[in-house]
């Protein structure tokens, strides 16, 4: 019996065949599904995604690249990374390869040139793929971080610029956080000794003056806490090696590390005090200067009187008269006494000036070999610059401040000693750490420096005021120093001292330096010359006017007399045509020489005037006689000058 043909076995193969159908499409469905959203996720990713060939050809780009760098998929398609790449980078693109080939993978910056010509700086992932063990390409990622970097190198910059500031401020600079100097500067660690590393992580209160410690803990507590509390204020810091340093702290709240903290701003005190007491002590000269000058000037009124009435009563008088010597012990007296006064004027800076070229060498010479012959127990030194520049200055006065400087120099050697005096040219640049600001150009220094007893700190601080001395009552005026500083002053110099007990004193002056040749001293006139012609005096201290007016009729002058400025215009515009010379005082009330002057050049342009002052040359006088006025002669004056001058003009 045959067997039917059997239909399970075809059937179940066919229900198999369709399952494996249905599972194959739904697994391909699935993978194209997964490969549209790997596609999906490959083009609109912000990074740029890639492979190249180990040659650099751009194999699979993502839309990112078109996005940003402007080219289309038909470029890609024939670039090579290289391509991609500014001409002075690209042989780092043959590094970049053999590293990715000898690590698998490499990460790094590049520079990436756009459709447009810009560059761009992208960050980069890669690694080395496979294929059947054999490395076909790279594939990687990269992130366009341009803005980044210029922005992180701006901030670099910004950093760099502001550290530099501050470790070049003159101020010292500090961080506070949690009671600790978390930044110093450099300057502050040099205002206070110490070195930076010293400094940094260490309580700030170590370094506080014990006596303003409670203040200053007091300001910082209440400044952190967010109360009101001083921002600047005055304190002091203390030094390594002990001493006080007086400071100036401004204080803020800043973020430091993302805590609160204190920036401080410290300055030194110690010049500004320095500063603020030479400017109280200049300010003390200039009002004893206008003190001494005024008292001179009036003093001199009075010599002037004396001087005229003793000079009439000598030209009467034989030498066999019983008052001859006592008229001539007044006259000495009188000039004693315009010594004096000079010495006040000199330190007023309003002494009688003559300024003219002269040699500083020569000055020297001539004062150092007169105070030899007085003092043999005293050796002096002289080492004189061979090119030395000339001064303007007045002889008279440059020698009086020498002999004044030998004589300080004589009494701090009783038991004798040396001297040494030298000269040199030095320009304003040589001049540096002074307590002034000297003008510049070149000037010419004298030192005069002594090997006597010294001086303290508190003798140095007055050894220019009027009056002071250390010799004793009796024993000096105090103005030999004084009329030194304010004759250099005057001449536009400055002058320094250094001293030490026990060990000498230095004194420098610096005068300024001229090109002019010196010239030579000219001898003033001992004679008296008669003359003939109608002077007008002008004075309105009526003494001086007297005894004016009697001088000048017994040198033999036609006189007229005039007690101030209004008077003498009257005076003046009455006989202009009959005065040949006017003799007008400086300092009057109401009407001064300067107007008086002028308004007697508006009456005769030709108008001759001898200024006549208790006063200097310099000032005042000086603007007079740039106007066209004819001479000075500063009271008091004895006959033989009076004489010399007017005849002088009249000539």
């Amino acid at each position: 019996m045959s067997e039917k043909p059997s239909y399970e076995e075809p059937e179940q193969s066919i229900m198999e065949l369709r399952k494996e159908s249905i599972e194959r499409k739904r697994v391909e469905e699935a993978l194209r599904k997964s490969e549209e959203k790997y596609r999906d996720i490959f083009e609109n990713v912000s990074d740029f995604l890639y492979f190249h060939d180990l040659e650099g050809n751009l194999v699979e780009t993502n839309l990112a690249w078109k996005r940003e760098f402007g080219y289309s998929d038909e470029d890609l398609a024939q670039l090579n990374i290289r391509d991609l790449i500014p001409q002075r980078y690209r042989h780092q693109f043959d590094e970049y390869l053999r590293r990715v080939q000898e690590k698998g993978s490499d990460e790094g910056l590049m520079r990436v040139v756009t459709k447009d010509g810009s560059e761009r700086i992208v960050e980069y992932r890669n690694s080395l793929v496979f294929e059947e063990k054999r490395p076909i390409g790279v594939r990687g990622s990269g992130r366009d971080i341009t803005e980044r970097v210029h922005t992180e190198k701006a901030l670099r910059e910004s950093e760099e610029k502001y550290r530099n500031l501050v470790e070049r401020a003159r101020e010292g600079i500090a961080i506070v956080q949690n009671d600790v100097l978390k930044y110093v500067n450099h300057h502050l660690a040099e205002m206070i000794g110490h070195t930076v590393e010293e400094l940094t992580d260490t309580p700030f209160s170590d370094y506080i003056h014990p006596d303003e410690l409670p203040s200053v803990l007091d300001i910082h507590s209440r400044r952190m806490a967010g109360e009101e509390a001083p921002s600047t204020y005055e304190a002091a810091v203390r030094h390594k090696d002990g001493s006080r340093v007086d400071v100036e702290i401004d204080v803020g709240l800043i973020t430091y590390q993302g805590s609160p903290a204190v920036f401080a701003i410290v300055r030194d005190l110690t010049e500004r005090r320095h500063l603020e007491a030479q400017l109280r002590l200049a300010q003390k000269m200039e009002a004893l200067g206008t003190l001494a000058g005024g008292i001179a000037h009036n003093f001199n009124n009075l010599l002037t009187a004396i001087m005229g009435n003793t000079s009439l009563m000598l030209l009467g008088t034989d030498a066999d008269h019983p008052s001859y010597e006592n008229l001539k012990n007044i006259e000495k007296l009188v000039e004693s006494g315009a010594k004096l006064t000079k010495q006040l004027l000199g330190y007023a800076r309003e002494g009688s000036y003559e300024v003219r070229p002269i040699s500083l060498n020569q000055v020297v010479k001539n004062t150092a070999e007169t105070f030899a012959t007085t003092r043999k127990d005293i050796t002096v030194h002289q080492e004189l610059a061979g090119d030395l520049l000339g001064i303007r200055a007045d002889q008279g006065q440059a020698e009086q401040v020498l002999l004044n400087l030998y004589v300080n120099a004589a009494d701090a050697m009783p038991g004798g000693g040396d001297l040494f005096l030298k000269t040199m040219n030095v320009t304003d640049r040589d001049m540096k750490g002074k307590p002034y600001r000297p003008r510049p150009g070149a000037y010419v220094l004298l030192r005069v420096r002594d090997t006597g007893i010294g001086m303290d700190r508190e003798t140095m601080q007055r050894v220019f005021d009027p009056f002071f001395t250390t010799k004793g009552m009796g024993r000096g005026t105090g103005l030999g120093l004084a009329s030194v500083y304010g004759i250099v002053k005057a001449h536009g110099g400055y002058i320094d001292v250094d001293s030490e007990k026990g060990r000498g004193s230095t004194f420098y002056l610096y005068f300024p330096a001229t090109e002019r040749r010196a010239e030579e001293d000219l001898k003033s006139i001992k004679h008296l010359n008669k003359g003939n012609g109608t002077v007008l005096l002008v004075d309105d201290e009526e003494m001086v006017l007297e005894v004016g007016l009697k001088m000048l009729k017994k040198l033999g002058f036609t006189v007229l007399g005039a007690k101030g400025g209004r008077e003498a215009i009257d005076i003046y515009e009455a006989h202009k045509n009959e005065i040949d010379l006017v003799i007008l005082d400086m300092i009057m009330p109401a009407m001064g020489g300067g107007e008086t002057y002028d308004k007697m050049k508006e009456l005769n342009p030709n108008v001759k005037v001898l200024l006549s002052s208790g006063y200097s040359i310099n000032g005042h006088a000086t603007e007079i006689l740039n106007r066209g006025c004819d001479g000075f002669i500063q009271k008091p004056f004895k006959m033989e000058e009076l004489s010399g001058k007017v005849t002088k003009l009249l000539e």
